[in-house]
């Protein structure tokens, strides 16, 4: 349930309401406007007299909100959230480029592709130190040791970290150490693991499952902001269907349907969208016209040779001419990377 106030309610007032419905058995989750404020009601509201809210002289209307989805709706929260990564911003009018190889392989690897992308504009580095694989023999990461090579090229490059946790036991420690922390779509169905990173405050990258729906995907993030971390970013990166000729099928739909039912911001992986390489470009090109509010791309100075997902790869030269295409893109869509 919602309850929408009239313009320009005084500050008191609107406790005195907060305080007043939570003795009813409700949580409040206030969204203060400039002129209107929003409060969302989240708990059991089936036992609420919607007459009986609406009575209240500061009161402008009470709605309910059909979907399962509360907290990341975009009744709740009508103006689009920008998340603050240091000085990145995610969302609103500046688009997000996230990059950089898929496993971490050698420090001197990512601090050489480090510099490239951040000299062509990605303002966060991407880099797997834990790596789930489909094959119990593939190249699982390099672990802790990953980790502390991200850190050691982010205080060299100024660049915010992205990399994914597979494992509550890891939590801690990603919560301390990494400036993103990415839930993949294996894990998107990770009920307990989205609660417990719920519970921080850290930015978390939620990756949408397999073979989720854009409801199913939402009811995630929804997880993560009901425990308290409203810092969500989504992330589209292709869906499981009875296509083999690419490595998934990129959802561009997602991304106006999002815009519509969720404030949250959301991002294209194109890389794990194809898995080839010369497909990125132009899933780029298309994620950026459809509204996202930015891409994860994986850039490798020696695809051939990389230890993981190398035909998805692209190297920090085609990057740097992607960049200023995508530029001009946004340019048109009067956002800017």
């Amino acid at each position: 349930m919602v309850v929408i106030l009239k313009n320009n309610v005084k500050q008191e007032e609107i406790q005195g309401l907060i305080a007043h419905l939570t003795g009813l058995g409700v949580e409040v989750h206030p969204i203060i406007g400039n002129t209107q404020s929003i409060l969302g009601l989240v708990g059991d509201t089936s036992k609420l007299d919607p007459s009986m809210i609406q009575s209240h002289r500061i009161v402008e209307k009470v709605m309910y909100v059909q979907e399962p989805f509360k907290k990341a709706n975009k009744v709740f929260h009508p103006e689009n959230s920008v998340i603050s990564v240091k000085d990145h911003l995610i969302g609103g009018k500046a688009l997000s480029v996230m990059a950089g190889p898929c496993s971490v392989e050698s420090y001197e690897q990512v601090l050489e592709i480090a510099k490239s992308i951040k000299a062509s504009g990605a303002g966060v580095l991407r880099g797997g130190a834990f790596k789930p694989r489909t094959s119990p023999y593939s190249f699982q990461g390099m672990g802790s040791e990953g980790l502390e090579i991200l850190k050691q090229v982010r205080k060299e490059t100024g660049l915010p970290i992205v990399t994914e946790l597979m494992s509550l036991e890891w939590l801690d420690k990603f919560v301390e150490d990494v400036d993103i922390i990415q839930i993949g779509a294996r894990n998107m169905s990770n009920f307990d693991l989205l609660k417990e990173v719920g519970k921080s405050k850290t930015p978390i990258l939620l990756k949408r499952g397999m073979s989720s729906t854009i409801e199913e995907f939402l009811m995630s993030a929804e997880y993560i902001m009901s425990e308290g971390n409203e810092n969500v970013i989504l992330c589209e990166r292709g869906i499981r269907t009875f296509e083999t000729y690419t490595r998934n099928t990129l959802d561009l739909s997602i991304v106006p349907a999002i815009k519509k039912l969720s404030h949250l911001p959301i991002i294209v992986d194109p890389s794990h969208a194809a898995g080839m390489w010369w497909m990125v470009e132009p899933l780029a090109k298309a994620a950026i016209a459809a509204g996202a509010d930015g891409l994860m791309i994986e850039v490798h100075n020696d695809p051939a040779n990389a230890k993981c997902d190398g035909q998805q790869s692209i190297k920090p030269a085609k990057f740097d001419a992607l960049m200023t295409k995508l530029k001009k893109i946004a340019e048109v869509e009067e956002r800017e990377i």
